[in-house]
């Protein structure tokens, strides 16, 4: 079926505001990659855009060797990991019965969990009530209070009720208990859907700063968000500790400027192998709620 005229104005214009939304995303990054590699001089007097001028590495040897970089890198993996699994297990374990009809109490469970997306108790309660807690300064600060985010949680619950309820049935008369159901049938088939799921809890966490720098009292356990943060709102590079020769090579942008890549790298690197995924997760998660 051929497209009419009106049609054909209507894919070139959401091509353009497209091709336009994405140039705008992609071109800062571009920047910062060009800063990154460009000569000090050459930062400093303006002239770098999209291209590194006079490629050089000093940025990152400064980066690498005078600042905790490797230390805040392997506390966002230990954040990001260990707060998926918890995330992707508690949120599992809420949106299953939720889904099921039969589930007793369900729609009273259901709108406390949305009740929750409207209203909050705040910063100071929050914070309270992880002092209380005795979790400051430790990870299960960041992992407790955001174990399930609702939205999440909800997208789980929509893809489970569209499982044909057949497989269930089948696998029960097979003799299959709800544990082991959950385990051989539904995860399984929910593999789109945990893909596009654990990749918002991994940004989510892996960009995680502000309650890093709340609860956080011991600077050793600060993230890479938290690192590069300071580097960018910082005039100089004071926290530099390195040879005075080398300190006056760089250029303090270009310093902020691999921070930034280094920090958002391995997001970039993942997508790719999870995007199939996440665009089927996605998409199948959001219909029929």
């Amino acid at each position: 079926m051929r497209a009419s005229a009106g049609e054909k104005v209507f894919y070139a214009v959401n091509y353009l505001v497209l091709l336009i939304a994405g140039m705008l995303c992609f071109l800062p990054l571009v920047h910062i990659f060009a800063t990154s590699f460009s000569d000090p001089g050459m930062i400093m007097a303006g002239r770098v855009t999209l291209w590194p001028l006079q490629w050089n590495w000093d940025s990152y040897k400064a980066l690498f060797m005078g600042t905790r970089i490797m230390g805040a890198f392997g506390n966002s993996i230990v954040i990001t990991l260990v707060g998926v699994i918890c995330s992707m297990t508690a949120s599992i374990a809420v949106a299953y019965p939720l889904s099921k009809d039969y589930f007793y109490c369900r729609r009273f469970f259901s709108l406390a969990i949305i009740f929750t997306m409207i209203f909050s108790g705040g910063l100071i309660p929050n914070y309270l009530l992880v002092k209380s807690l005795g979790l400051v300064n430790t990870y299960w600060a960041l992992w407790l209070p955001g174990l399930i985010s609702t939205y999440n949680m909800w997208v789980m619950k929509t893809f489970f009720q569209n499982i044909p309820r057949e497989l269930e049935d089948a696998a029960r008369i097979d003799g299959c208990g709800e544990l082991r159901l959950i385990m051989r049938i539904v995860l399984p088939v929910s593999v789109p859907m945990i893909v596009a799921i654990s990749l918002f809890y991994g940004v989510a966490y892996w960009n995680n700063f502000f309650n890093v720098l709340i609860y956080m009292n011991d600077t050793s356990k600060y993230n890479l968000a938290v690192l590069v943060q300071q580097m960018i709102f910082s005039a100089s590079n004071p926290q530099l500790a390195i040879e005075p020769d080398l300190q006056r090579a760089i250029a303090p942008e270009g310093v902020k400027a691999a921070g930034v890549l280094v920090m958002v790298m391995p997001i970039l690197i993942a997508y790719p192998f999870v995007q199939k995924h996440f665009v089927k997760g996605v998409m199948i998660g959001s219909l029929k709620g």
